[in-house]
């Protein structure tokens, strides 16, 4: 117990309508009281700020005689206010030992000042107002939007404000090749629907040309309408049906194209899906016999309104041979005159062995064309040497004679001259026998001329003008 006078104390009982009598006697019932309406008391489970705004009350001193009884204070001095029908409706309900306590409430309610209760009600009602827009904000950022990720379809509640803060929110990751609709800048709004549909790597062989394309189509038919490929009377390697899962697959297509065969003179134009130039000819029933061939490669794709000519080829093989030329070789001798060339190794010409394709095409023959060249025998050079020996000037008892005269009548003046017989040869017309006997080399009219005037002076030193019998006569005239 407060020594102060001014100090009141409160107790706070549970609710219900019963009432406790307090031991001390009758003037100790206030603290017993039942529990009021709402409206009438503060609310005591308030939290401490919104207490702090709501109940701003002027104090109220306890009150020091008459009354009732001088018991222990009256209450706090801080009640919330209420309308008079209100009170009287409450002091009918209450206990005769109540209603006292009821009079005094009034009369201290009846005692507050104007300006006390609109400071009181004010904060209660612009909290009021807050809650009431703040509820309006959230039912109005609530947004009830339809989302289909790969065929699968559910209806959620969202606050995102666009399509890419609803995906964040679910988890949905879309890459460069996955299709979102709307966009995912677009703006939500309640009703709207989302689409999200990933993307599917093909490796498509297209007309024999190789590329990588992404689709969001879910079977090969789908990627074929996506991609814009002509499907009908095409040869594919996946049936139609067949689903494309998220990893892909690899597909070939062949679409008809219409080619044209020439063969036999006439054309035939096919509408084929066929691979290889090849097929194309086989479909349209020419058969390629022996050396057949066609104008492109049979391994070749056959593309749409391309002419392919059938040539028809016979032909045989023959085999020729051909002499192979022989090279000079020729090396100087000092033990020669100037002028004279001695053939030491007489050349032989080798021999090559060639093979010659020759065809008909079409019923025109081609030029011979040489597939094949073998060497059966190399040639052999011929060796030849040349004299580098200073010839003498002259020969004592022949140099003045008329050696001009001498070869005029034998030759005709002619160093290379060779009779009908064959055994004689040059200017002077010698043996071979008689040739070597005077130092030439090889055969006389092989040598020069110088040479064979030095031999032939040398000859008459020896024989005087004997070897001539019928021209020698010459000599001295």
């Amino acid at each position: 117990m407060s020594k102060s006078q001014y100090e009141t104390f409160e107790t706070h009982e549970p609710y219900g309508p019963d009432v406790s009598v307090e031991p001390y006697g009758r003037d100790m019932s206030v603290h017993s009281a039942d529990t009021l309406p709402y409206g009438l008391y503060e609310d005591t489970y308030r939290p401490a700020y919104e207490a702090q705004a709501y109940f701003v009350a002027d104090p109220v001193l306890p009150r020091q005689g008459g009354g009732g009884g001088g018991g222990v204070g009256g209450g706090t001095g801080v009640a919330q206010a209420g309308s008079a029908p209100e009170e009287e409706a409450c002091d009918a309900e209450m206990p005769a030992g109540v209603s006292g306590r009821a009079a005094r409430r009034r009369r201290a309610r009846g005692a507050e000042r104007p300006e006390s209760t609109v400071r009181r009600l004010l904060p209660q009602a612009l909290v009021v107002a807050f809650l009431a827009g703040g509820t309006t904000a959230f039912i109005a950022n609530d947004k009830a939007i339809e989302l289909t990720v790969e065929g699968k379809q559910r209806t959620l509640h969202t606050f995102a404000d666009d399509v890419r803060e609803l995906l964040a929110e679910e988890g949905v990751h879309a890459g460069a090749h996955d299709m979102i609709v709307p966009a995912p800048g677009t703006a939500l709004a309640s009703g709207d629907t989302v689409a999200v549909r990933y993307g599917r790597p093909v490796r498509l062989t297209l007309d024999g040309e190789r590329r990588e394309v992404w689709t969001t189509a879910h079977t090969v038919e789908g990627a074929l309408d996506e991609l814009g490929v002509r499907a009908e009377g095409a040869y594919l390697s996946a049936s139609r049906s067949q689903p494309i899962g998220r990893a892909g697959l690899a597909l070939d297509v062949r679409t008809e194209r219409a080619v044209t065969i020439m063969a036999d003179g006439r054309p035939r134009t096919i509408r084929t899906n066929a691979a290889t130039v090849g097929e194309a000819i086989a479909e349209a029933g020419i058969i390629l016999h022996g050396q057949d061939i066609t104008s492109v490669p049979p391994a070749s794709f056959p593309r749409d309104g391309q002419t392919v000519t059938v040539l028809r080829v016979s032909g045989a093989r023959e085999v020729r041979e051909e002499q192979i030329p022989f090279d000079v070789q020729r090396t100087e001798d000092p033990t020669l005159f100037k002028g004279t060339e001695v053939v030491v190794q007489p050349g032989r010409p080798g021999l090559r062995r060639d093979t010659y394709l020759l065809r008909t095409v079409n019923g025109v023959k081609e030029k011979p064309r040489r597939e094949t060249s073998e060497v059966v025998r190399k040639p052999r050079p011929q060796i030849v040497k040349v004299g580098t020996k200073p010839r003498p000037t002259s020969v004592a008892g022949a140099d003045g004679l008329n050696w001009h005269g001498l070869a005029a009548c034998e030759s005709g003046g002619r160093p290379d001259a060779v009779d009908p017989s064959g055994m004689y040869g040059g200017l002077y017309q010698f043996d071979t026998h008689t040739w070597h006997s005077l130092g030439g080399n090889g055969r006389p009219q092989e040598a020069s001329a110088e040479e064979q005037t030095f031999r032939a002076k040398k000859l008459y030193v020896r024989r005087g003008a004997t070897p001539w019998p019928h021209c020698g006569a010459r000599l001295h005239g």
